[in-house]
C-alpha cells in the first residue's frame, strides 16, 4: 500500500483533528531513539533548573552577608574607630567566601557544558547522520527537480495549516512561482474556517449554498448541518429569539426526506425554550462539540469537492518516511554487505513492502500474479476476457504465435482483446 493522501481526507491542525498515536509496531520501535534522546535532554533540563535555583539562592546569601559587612564598616567609619582585628579578619573570610562561591558555581556551569555534550553524543549514537544514502540519486530527475518538489510540499503545508504570511515569505526567497489558482481554494478555506471557529456561519453558508449541485452529488450533509447549526444558535438566545428561529426553520425544507428525524427534535425543543433549554430533554443540542463537529464536516467535504487532501502531504510523507527510514537504512546496510547492485533501481517502489499501518491505507496497489511485481503506469493490470487480472509485461511474455493462453485457464485468446483495469 502507497502512504500519498487522497482527495478529500483534512486540515488537521485548523480542524483540531486528534489522529492519535501509530499502533505501527515499526513506528513503537522508531520512537525508542528519540525518546532516548528526550532522556538526556531532560536530564540536562532538570540540571539547568536545578543550577540556576542553586545560583540565586547562594548569590542572595552572598549579598546579605557582604551587607552585613558593609554596614558594620560603615558603622565603624562614622564612629572615627580604626579596623578592628576582628573585621579584619571578617573581611579576609568574606573575600574568601566570595571566591570559593564563584569557583562552585563556575564548575557547575562547566558540568551543565559536559551534560550538553551528552545529548549531541545521544543524537549521534541514535540516528544516522546521514541519511541521504540511503535513497540512490538515480530515484531522483535532478537535484533541481528534487528541491522544486520539496519547496512545493513545504509551501502547500504552510497554506493547509493558514500559515499564509510563511509561504509567500518562502515563495519569495526561494523564487517559487506559485499559481493563483493554486492559492485559492486555500486562501478560501482558511478565511471560512476562520469563521467558523469565531462561531460565524455566514462564509460558510454562502460557500455551501453556491456550490449546492455538487456537494449533493457527493452526498453530503454539510448545508443541512450548517442550517441546523444556525437554527441552534437562535434557540441558545431564548424566548426572544423564538419567533426568529420559527422563521428560520423554513430552510429545512429542502432537507425533510433524509433528515426529517433531526428536524422533528429540533422543533419540538422550541415547546421548552420558554423554560431553559439547557434544563430540558434538549440540553445536547447546546454542546459545544457540534462546532468542532462542523469544522471538521465543512474542511473534509470541502477538500474532497475542491480535490484538495486535508491532511497535508508533507505531513503524512513525514511521519510515512519516519517508520520507513529505519528499514530502508538496514536494507542498505544489507545490500552493501553482501554486494547486491541492482536491487533498488525502480523510482515508483520499493525493494520491500513497508507496512505503514491502516491510518496510510489510502488505495489498492495491485501486483501480477504471474511475474510477482507491483503495477505501474508504463505496466498496467490487464483484465482477459476470461476475467483473469495480469500485467502487461506478463501478457506480453505469455504470447506465442500471435495467441495467448489465460495461465490461470485453458482459454485462449486475441492478446489485443484484453482491456486496461484502473482499481
Amino acid at each position: 500500500m502507497t502512504a500519498a493522501p487522497e482527495a478529500g481526507a483534512g486540515l488537521q491542525q485548523q480542524v483540531g483533528l486528534d489522529t492519535g498515536p501509530s499502533s505501527c509496531p515499526q513506528a513503537e520501535a522508531t520512537m525508542e531513539p528519540c525518546e532516548s534522546v528526550e532522556r538526556e535532554v531532560d536530564k540536562v533540563l532538570q540540571k539547568f533548573l536545578t543550577y540556576g535555583q542553586h545560583c540565586e539562592q547562594s548569590l542572595e546569601e552572598l549579598l546579605r552577608y557582604v551587607g552585613q559587612l558593609r554596614a558594620e564598616l560603615a558603622s565603624a567609619a562614622l564612629q572615627g574607630t580604626p579596623l578592628s582585628a576582628t573585621l579584619s579578619l571578617v573581611m579576609s573570610q568574606c573575600c574568601r567566601k566570595i571566591k570559593d562561591t564563584v569557583q562552585k558555581l563556575a564548575s557547575d556551569h562547566k558540568d551543565i557544558h559536559s551534560s550538553v555534550s551528552r545529548v549531541g553524543k545521544a543524537i549521534d549514537r541514535n540516528f544516522d547522520s546521514e541519511v541521504c544514502g540511503v535513497v540512490s540519486d538515480a530515484v531522483w530527475d535532478s537535484r533541481e527537480k528534487q528541491q522544486q518538489t520539496l519547496q512545493m510540499a513545504i509551501v502547500e503545508h504552510l497554506y493547509q495549516q493558514g500559515m499564509l504570511s510563511v509561504a509567500e515569505e518562502l515563495c519569495q526567497e526561494s523564487t517559487l512561482n506559485v499559481d493563483l489558482d493554486f492559492k485559492q481554494p486555500f486562501l478560501e478555506l482558511n478565511r471560512i474556517l476562520e469563521a467558523l471557529h469565531k462561531h460565524d456561519l455566514g462564509p460558510a453558508l454562502e460557500w455551501a449554498i453556491s456550490h449546492r449541485q455538487r456537494l449533493l452529488e457527493l452526498n453530503s450533509s454539510l448545508e443541512f448541518k450548517l442550517h441546523r447549526l444556525y437554527f441552534i444558535h437562535l434557540l441558545a438566545g431564548g424566548p426572544d429569539k423564538q419567533l426568529e428561529a420559527l422563521s428560520y426553520a423554513r430552510h429545512f425544507q429542502p432537507f425533510a426526506r433524509l433528515h426529517q428525524r433531526e428536524i422533528q427534535v429540533m422543533m419540538g425543543s422550541l415547546v421548552y425554550l420558554r423554560l431553559g433549554l439547557e434544563k430540558s430533554p434538549y440540553c445536547h443540542l447546546l454542546d459545544t462539540s457540534h462546532w468542532a463537529e462542523i469544522c471538521e464536516t465543512f474542511t473534509r467535504d470541502a477538500c474532497s469537492l475542491l480535490g484538495l487532501s486535508v491532511e497535508s502531504p508533507l505531513s503524512v510523507s513525514f511521519a510515512s518516511g519516519c517508520v520507513a527510514l529505519p528499514v530502508l537504512m538496514n536494507i542498505k546496510a544489507v545490500i552493501e554487505q553482501r554486494q547486491c547492485t541492482g536491487v533498488w533501481s525502480h523510482k515508483d517502489e520499493l525493494p520491500i513492502e513497508i507496512e505503514l499501518g491502516m491510518k496510510c491505507w489510502y488505495h489498492s496497489v495491485f501486483a501480477c500474479p504471474i511475474l510477482r511485481q507491483q503495477t505501474s503506469d508504463s505496466n498496467p493490470p490487464i483484465k482477459l476476457i476470461c476475467g483473469h487480472v495480469i500485467s502487461r509485461d506478463a501478457l506480453n511474455k505469455l504470447i506465442n504465435g500471435g495467441k495467448l493462453k489465460c495461465p490461470y485457464c485453458p482459454m485462449e485468446q486475441n492478446p489485443a482483446d484484453g482491456k486496461r483495469i484502473i482499481f
